[in-house]
């Protein structure tokens, strides 16, 4: 219960910081899958570039470790996948690619613990 507590306190500061940093033409769609056990936001191309530029990215991963997050990426991604599939990028790398194409956005999920496996966190790079 404390788990997810702090991590929906967790996700509730991002998301105001997100929707703060924009300010009213912001466009944050929240998202809510009880049945898959997970909560999140789709962001404006707006909200993912100031959520790449803010201190989001840092304070997430200072709290979440690498291993417990999870993230969808683009077939022509430029970031840097293994032999395994593993992803090797930060958080901030994943959400910059995404903030550097015209129409790219993210899609940020909180995941209950067990719900994903280990993951806590995913994100889903969108773009044309």
């Amino acid at each position: 219960m404390r788990s997810i507590l702090f991590g929906t306190t967790l996700f509730t500061m991002a998301a105001a910081a997100v929707i703060g940093g924009i300010g009213a033409a912001g466009a944050a769609t929240p998202i809510a899958m009880p049945d898959e056990g997970r909560i999140g936001l789709t962001l404006s191309h707006d909200e993912t570039a100031a959520l790449a530029d803010g201190p989001v990215p840092a304070l997430v991963a200072m709290l979440v470790p690498p291993s417990r997050m999870g993230a969808g990426l683009r077939p022509d991604t430029e970031l840097y996948r293994d032999d395994n599939g593993g992803i090797h990028a930060t958080l901030r790398q994943v959400i910059l690619e995404a903030s550097e194409h015209p129409d790219g956005t993210v899609t940020l999920y909180l995941n209950a613990p067990g719900s994903r496996g280990p993951r806590l966190v995913d994100i889903y790079q969108r773009w044309n």
